[in-house]
């Protein structure tokens, strides 16, 4: 195996799409065109035997027709029967590596077509070729302008990925993207013939540019090196894991999907338990919890304030923060001596969580004394509740209620306090975004993320992501105590 750093391969400055096209719906085209509108900074040149120019780009009809002595990275998109052609000449180019778009090799269980993919790979470690893939989507990298889907976000963020799913991948970063949560680099790796899980977690656990490392994986290659690298790796920094295959369907979508082995979920708990990573069961669970590590700083403790909401959404508050382990501390005597002061008819009446609605008619809200008792030293979570059921008209929602409730929850988060925002959109369709209300919250919500605080659709997701959350780092301060 040549002696590349993963940093150093994923930092190409020309890459050539072999198997380029002008059908916008060939995977050639999709490729290029990701490029071309990435604004992918280095050299790039498609390769097609019968074309002359794709999007604008001269195109060549062989690699080793590209007038550069060398070419960093290669897109495959060609037939898998092309592809032990196709290393001789990238052998001849001074390719580092060859991502494989390239699928239809061991996951299709055939005998055939394992034998292929063995070969592949026996003849690019002779050659000093680095694989990715096969059966992948291969690198998003936006600080480079590299991505493997349509209009991704171009700015860089501290979350970084590795996901045996391509189509995985890209829901996540999209998804996630309109939570606000910004990427290092995401890497699809599909069936992992060379570059598999444990070295790319190697690499992110020390990529300076990855402060979370989230990751979809099927399988694994190597269970006691995986379970070393995740141990060492989640020392330094956050892992979210969404282990698929969970169940016997699962475990053999699997095999035909990346012809990995999935693992039994009991051991796979126990171990992620033990190597102190956090374990997730779906893609929703997954950007929670991006969102969580990527907008909160470390937070060990569990007293948590909530305000927002009528009276039934603050008994389910209630409910729903306690069933996650967390505390709702009273207000102190001290803040009900100066709520006194402002609003003595509901100095003793207010509890945790607040109820907006006792506040209707009186100089303050319900997140104005969240802000007020951000001053304090009592919580070590606030959580602002955005609740669609006041009654007010569009225009005191729009010019006093959403403002305020911005300002607020901004100041908290200026005072250094951790806050998140629970928003709740329901099933919102073209028809309901006419509304006035939907427009304006889904303002609200985009200024909120723009602010830097995290935002939840539901308490549910809210508490089950700051959970994990806070459990992660309450481990990360016992692992430092033993050091």
């Amino acid at each position: 195996m040549p002696d590349v750093s993963l940093g150093c391969l994923f930092s190409p400055s020309s890459v050539a799409v072999v198997g380029a096209s002008s059908n916008p719906f060939a995977g050639g085209h999709q490729f290029t065109r990701f490029l071309v509108d990435h604004g992918f900074q280095g050299k790039l040149y498609p390769v097609n035997p019968t074309a002359s120019e794709i999007l604008g780009l001269k195109v060549y009809p062989r690699l080793t027709e590209i007038p550069e002595p060398s070419v960093d990275y290669v897109i495959s998109c060609i037939p898998a029967e092309g592809i032990l052609s196709l290393l001789d000449d990238c052998d001849k180019k001074n390719v580092k590596l060859v991502h494989l778009f390239t699928a239809r090799l061991k996951e299709t269980g055939r005998d055939k077509e394992t034998k292929l993919q063995a070969e592949i790979l026996e003849k690019a470690r002779r050659l000093g070729i680095r694989i990715l893939g096969p059966n992948c989507m291969g690198i998003y990298y936006p600080k480079l302008g590299l991505s493997f889907n349509h209009e991704l976000p171009g700015d860089s963020g501290p979350v970084g990925g590795f996901f045996q799913s391509g189509g995985g991948a890209a829901e996540f970063v999209r998804y996630a993207a309109l939570r606000g949560v910004r990427f290092s680099k995401v890497i699809s790796y599909g069936n992992a013939s060379d570059i598999d899980e444990v070295e790319l977690l190697d690499y992110f656990a020390s990529d300076s540019e990855t402060a979370i490392i989230t990751s979809y994986i099927e399988g694994v290659k190597d269970g006691r090196k995986f379970v070393e690298a995740l141990a060492l790796a989640a020392k330094k920094k956050p892992v979210v894991i969404l282990k698929a295959g969970r169940g016997a369907t699962g475990a053999k979508l699997a095999l035909s999907h990346t012809a990995s082995l999935a693992g039994s979920i009991d051991v796979w708990k126990a171990a992620l338990e033990q190597c102190g990573a956090v374990m997730v069961s779906n893609f929703e669970e997954l950007i929670d919890q991006a969102v969580a590590f990527a907008f909160l700083p470390p937070i060990t403790g569990k007293k948590v304030i909530v305000a927002g909401g009528g009276g039934g959404k603050s008994m389910v508050s209630a409910d729903v923060w306690e069933g996650e382990g967390f505390d709702l501390p009273d207000l102190s005597a001290e803040f009900r001596k100066k709520l006194k002061e402002k609003v003595p008819e509901l100095w003793d009446w207010v509890r945790n969580p607040i109820d907006a609605s006792l506040f209707i008619g009186t100089p303050m809200v319900d997140v104005n004394v969240l802000e007020w008792l951000s001053n304090e030293d009592g919580f070590d979570i606030f959580v602002a509740n955005l609740t669609q059921d006041d009654p007010l008209p569009n225009d005191i929602w729009e010019n006093v209620l959403a403002p305020n409730f911005l300002n607020s929850v901004t100041a908290i988060k200026k005072k250094g306090r951790p806050v998140v925002c629970v928003i709740e959109t329901g099933e919102i369709g073209p028809a309901e975004m006419e509304s006035w209300k939907w427009r304006a919250i889904a303002e609200t919500r985009r200024q909120i993320v723009n602010r830097g605080i995290g935002v939840f659709p539901s308490a549910e997701r809210a508490a089950k992501a700051l959970g994990k959350l806070v459990n992660y780092w309450a481990w990360r301060q016992s692992e430092n105590e033993l050091l």
